[in-house]
């Protein structure tokens, strides 16, 4: 699996350092509505903690001038004026403890933030990812566009924000500091302002070379997640261990892991070599500024205290300086990795327009016409020119190869997908026009790849019908229907029973009876008028799969019953068979239609029925 160079990284990291930043406003809307208390708090306290340092360090140039001038009194007279000086190391003393609650109180804020802040934000990429179409679910770009969202995004705003914060504490700061530098000398705010330049510039150009690194791995982080997935989960284990496939997907895992990491080392190893260069620059313009202050203070211009005071100034705003520098590079690294938030939660939805409720010709049934359908970035359409009318009460069969485009149409009907030509009635009215959650009232699904919820037996049924997810009549109502009363009355708890095996007490059930499952699932849509089995009982046998088949169409008579099955035993009980070859409809009759006409379905049941003898 090699690794393509790195791709340009999109617009938002692409249009220059300051136009990136445009991501700050709407990061710093969504900590304002996620906590507006937290966000006040946390701005009050880092402008405490921004004032405070500067009036520490002039409370102890006071203090040193203090002592020095008790000294002198001290050696002249003998007498000793510390009155002065405890009052000043008090005033100090509780400046102290002020800008030590003031950071405790930074840390509680963003703390709490965080973990709100990481839920809303992790509630959004979920919430968007409810309004998206199947099609998006089943492109590999989009899924990139997951990933990163979720891997990075959810902790970015809240950073972003501290970092704005923490910018204006250093502002502050800084403002403070210079009121006091400048009594000195102006020439020392240009000192302390240009020697953080260096570092930041180094800082902001890796950043984007971080970011851009993120981006271009996406796919690779995708497979090592899903490999981990596929060795650790309990689904997978049984083949992993009888193919002995272990060794070789963890080998690809770590090969997968050495060239990220061989190129995280060469941007670590670029990063702080440059860092740690250009940081010498700054320490030598500190300590120059020092030795800028002992002169002045041997040659009589300033106080000791002064001196003191200085130094810590240059010291503190030197800090400060590579403080807010590294805030504005770390603000620039969050816009980068807060734009594939905010392009995944931009990512255009299909509007709703449908409204209808009752179809414009109640009873007509279900209408395929000179319908087409092709994937995105596939050469060949997988449905072409479906021609097909269902009536309330019959029941259709999907004959096909797999492949042939028999899901697909399903698919098409439940509006899962919608088709690229021509056009699907229910009740003579288009799909389209239909309002969704009537039209998914109408319709009850059970796929081949229906999902196995690690809930319980009863929530397992539930599912079928959202309105009614925890009304128990309605579970063994559906479950009698489903046939699959008997055996959940046999588990430990009944209903209540935890399934799968990821949680305690969780019990595993044969895939005849997860099937059955599915099936009460689909029968929780009481108003469902259009039922439909994606070969949802290829874990039975036959004699098992004809039973279920001969119930549910004794359940279905007022009904569409629509039926995908490569057993033909059960496909001959169906009023109309249709035969699908490369997406196009070769075939159509009832069975007996169709073993007259001796073409494509009568060779295949012959096939079938020959392996029966």
């Amino acid at each position: 699996m090699p690794i393509s160079p790195p791709a340009p990284i999109d617009e938002s990291a692409s249009n220059g350092f300051f136009s990136v930043f445009r991501y700050s406003r709407r990061a710093i809307e969504l900590v304002w509505t996620t906590s507006r208390f937290l966000t006040i708090a946390l701005a009050v306290l880092t402008l405490v903690a921004g004032v405070l340092p500067a009036a520490v360090a002039f409370v102890g140039a006071l203090i040193v001038d203090a002592v020095v001038s008790a000294a002198e009194i001290f050696q002249r007279s003998g007498e000793t004026h510390l009155r002065m000086v405890l009052s000043w190391v008090a005033l100090e003393a509780g400046l102290v403890a002020v800008l030590a609650a003031a950071q405790r109180g930074i840390s509680v804020c963003q703390s709490l933030l965080r973990a709100q802040l990481g839920n809303r934000v992790n509630v959004m990429i979920l919430d968007k990812a409810l309004t998206l179409e199947l099609e998006q679910f089943e492109d590999s770009e989009f899924y990139d566009k997951l990933t990163r969202a979720r891997r990075e995004a959810s902790s970015r705003p809240l950073s972003l924000v501290t970092r704005t914060f923490g910018l204006g504490q250093n502002g502050i700061s800084l403002a403070s500091y210079g009121a006091l530098l400048v009594q000195f000398s102006p020439w020392a705010l240009l000192v302390l302002l240009l020697a953080g330049m260096p570092a930041f510039f180094a800082e902001a150009k890796f950043s984007g070379d971080a970011f851009r690194l993120f981006r271009w791995r996406s796919p690779e982080t995708r497979m090592q997640m899903y490999l981990e997935t596929v060795l650790a989960r309990e689904d997978h284990a049984k083949e992993v261990k009888l193919y002995g496939l272990g060794a070789k997907l963890l080998e690809r895992y770590q090969a997968i892991f050495k060239r990220l990491y061989q190129e995280d080392r060469r941007l670590t190893l670029r990063r702080d070599s440059w860092g740690f260069g250009l940081g010498l620059l700054g320490t030598a313009a500190l300590y120059a500024a020092y030795g800028w202050t002992a002169v002045t203070t041997v040659a009589g211009l300033i106080t000791l205290g002064q001196m003191t005071m200085y130094m810590m100034l240059f010291r503190q705003g030197q800090s400060a300086v590579s403080a807010s520098l590294s805030a504005i590079s770390g603000m620039y690294e969050d816009n980068l990795y807060l734009s594939t938030l905010y392009e995944f939660l931009d990512t255009p939805v299909r509007p709703v327009s449908g409204h209808l409720l009752v179809g414009a010709d109640p009873g007509d049934g279900v209408r395929f016409e000179q319908v087409c359908f092709v994937y995105p970035d596939a050469e060949q359409p997988a449905l072409i020119d479906i021609d097909l009318h269902i009536r309330p009460g019959e029941s259709l069969a999907l004959v096909g190869e797999n492949g042939a485009g028999k899901t697909t149409l399903i698919k098409l009907l439940t509006r899962l997908y919608t088709p690229a030509s021509g056009r699907i009635l229910l009740d003579g009215s288009d799909l389209n026009d239909w309002n969704e959650q009537a039209l998914q009232r109408r319709v009850g699904v059970i796929f081949q790849d229906f999902t196995r919820y690690q809930l319980t037996a009863g929530e397992n049924v539930g599912a079928g019908d959202v309105r009614y997810f925890e009304d128990q009549s309605r579970w063994r109502e559906a479950s009698d229907k489903g046939m699959a009363t008997p055996f959940i009355e046999n588990l430990p708890e009944g209903f209540q029973t935890q399934l799968g095996k990821w949680f305690m007490q969780g019990r595993e059930l044969s895939g005849g009876q997860w099937q059955k499952i599915a099936l009460a699932r689909a029968f929780m849509r009481t108003e469902a008028d259009i039922l439909v089995l994606d070969e949802p009982t290829a874990a039975m046998d036959a004699a098992a799969e004809a039973n279920i088949f001969e119930h549910f169409r004794s359940l279905t008579q007022q009904r569409i019953a629509i039926l995908i099955s490569h057993r033909f035993s059960t496909v001959r009980m169906a009023d109309q068979i249709v035969v699908i070859e490369h997406g196009r409809i070769i075939e159509r009759g009832s069975h007996d239609q169709l073993m007259t006409l001796d073409g494509h379905y009568a060779h295949l049941f012959s096939l079938q029925a020959r392996g029966y003898r």
